[in-house]
């Protein structure tokens, strides 16, 4: 049976023993290590002290790294979280040798933690409870943090579809639907540069050997998790391309709607051009020779001539399907 231990406030610890075979490995879950848990871990384990540091929450790696050490693996990765409708990395670092495996993280993994609850009250339904091996329980780690990638990528699917359904609305704010694309392609943007190692870090991990399990095993659940980092790098793809073009469509209709407002305001000032002509040779401060000066109907005239040459250019401008 599994034993759970709350070690402090930010430490706990699920030793997962199962009875029917020998040994048991012990997985210690840290949440926003400071320097009581790094020191806590160095008495314990004796890491290398330049890796604890590394796990410090207050410093953040800006790469994905694994490195071997002569008992231990450390490894660094970062996954995708959404935080206020946008992608953030999380970063989790983990230090795996035989029996044991810790994980130090900022507790903001829903996987992790959900994967945690699993293992501490249904354990008999892991594949670590059933092989006792530190190397598959970071298997089953990773296979959660990669699928929960892939609700991220569902759910920028929703947004996607919803918003290619608003750029092709005739009466869309187009505006508004920019500014929705511009999101979804910095997610994609962000999702992309987080997971960009991860590959060659599972492809690493395959190598990994395992007094427990066979190493043809081992490298069989490694290569699965190889796989879904490509289905994952794909469907970003599919995802970076369908957002570049619903980007380049709305931004066309746009510049459309902006060249029909200047070919309305452009009418409008030709129209304009001529009216304050004569207007203005009306207005001229002259008695002598001015027609209509002292006729009664001379406004209506005045009227009347203005409104030929507009008549003209809005025929000339219907002909032409200006208008």
């Amino acid at each position: 049976m599994s034993q759970y231990l709350k070690i402090s406030p930010k430490i706990e610890e699920l030793v997962i023993d199962n009875p029917r075979t020998a040994g048991s490995v012990s997985w210690i879950n840290i949440n926003s290590a400071g320097k009581t848990e790094i020191a806590y871990l160095l008495k314990r384990q004796h890491f290398n002290l330049r890796h604890l540091k590394q796990s410090l929450s207050r410093n953040i790696a800006q790469r994905a790294i694994i490195e071997k050490e002569k008992d231990y693996i450390f490894i660094i990765l970062h996954f995708p979280i959404i935080k206020d409708g946008l992608i953030v990395p999380s970063e989790i670092d983990f230090f795996m040798g035989h029996g044991y495996l810790v994980t130090v993280h900022n507790g903001n993994l829903p996987p992790l933690n959900n994967f945690f609850n699993l293992c501490r009250k249904d354990e008999d339904s892991t594949l670590a409870y059933e092989l006792e091996s530190s190397s598959i329980l970071l298997y089953e780690i990773l296979e959660h943090l990669m699928h929960y990638c892939y609700q991220i990528l569902d759910e920028h699917s929703k947004r996607i579809a919803i918003a290619q359904d608003i750029v092709f609305k005739i009466d869309s704010d187009q505006r508004k639907t920019a500014q929705e694309l511009l999101t979804l392609r910095y997610n994609i943007i962000k999702i992309r540069r987080i997971l960009q190692n991860h590959k060659n870090i599972l492809q690493n991990l395959t190598t990994i050997k395992s007094s427990l399990v066979p190493a043809s095993e081992l490298k069989k659940y490694y290569s699965t998790l190889v796989d879904l980092s490509k289905r994952i790098w794909e469907n970003l793809d599919n995802q970076k391309e369908m957002i570049e073009i619903l980007h380049d469509t709305n931004e066309s209709l746009l510049n459309d709607q902006i060249n029909q407002i200047m070919k309305t305001l452009t009418i409008f000032s030709v129209i304009i051009l001529p009216l304050n002509l004569i207007a203005a040779i009306f207005g001229m401060n002259t008695i002598v020779g001015m027609p209509f000066i002292n006729n009664p109907h001379g406004f209506w005239y005045v009227v009347i001539i203005m409104m030929l040459p507009t008549a003209v250019m809005l025929l000339y401008f219907k002909r032409k399907h200006w208008l």
